[in-house]
């Protein structure tokens, strides 16, 4: 009964909101059209204002994989996190997480069609892309949209937060798990 209530919520929440948004604007005498406009304007001024941004990051990233810095990376980090753990397969989806989260999501479906979402790795897969971030992403699109240059600290703050989050799903999936 309960699941039947969550599952009509949810499936009619989307166009509630739709339809009460522009209703509340037009009732407090907002000109809601002109305001959608004006909205999507900016929108479009900070996606245009964000390209090269992304377009530098995008590049990174491939000369990353490309160059064969994130194989090199996960050799020499695979002896330790094997000590805790954690398989050598999931070593690249946790060096490459902070930079792309679709790059990410790819490689975690290629783990879950090689070992089964139901298996070790695949659950580990799982729990990392839930318990951390894109966070140069995150710094790029985000912080170069407004304007923002002096993120040192916010580049520690997201990297302690995905070690931490990274650290977290290994020793849950051990725990749950094995």
């Amino acid at each position: 009964m309960l699941i039947d209530v969550l599952t009509v919520i949810s499936r009619w929440a989307i166009p509630f909101l739709l339809l009460v948004i522009p209703v509340y604007g037009f009732l407090r005498k907002v000109p809601v059209y002109e305001a959608f406009i004006e909205g999507a304007e900016e929108g479009f001024t900070t996606a245009v204002k964000i390209i090269p941004f992304l377009v530098g990051m995008l590049v990174a990233i491939s000369v990353f994989r490309a160059s064969g810095a994130m194989e090199s990376l996960s050799q020499l980090l695979g002896p330790a996190l094997r000590t805790i753990g954690t398989p050598a397969e999931v070593l690249p989806l946790a060096i490459m997480r902070p930079l792309s989260g679709s790059g990410v999501l790819g490689m975690a479906t290629e783990l879950m069609r090689t070992y089964g979402p139901d298996s070790f790795i695949g659950r580990l897969a799982s729990t990392m892309q839930g318990t951390t971030d894109t966070t140069f992403f995150v710094l790029t699109v985000y912080f170069g949209s407004v304007g923002i240059t002096r993120y040192r600290y916010s580049i520690i703050t997201g990297l302690t937060a995905d070690i931490t989050g990274l650290l977290a799903s290994i020793y849950i999936c051990n725990l749950l798990f094995r």
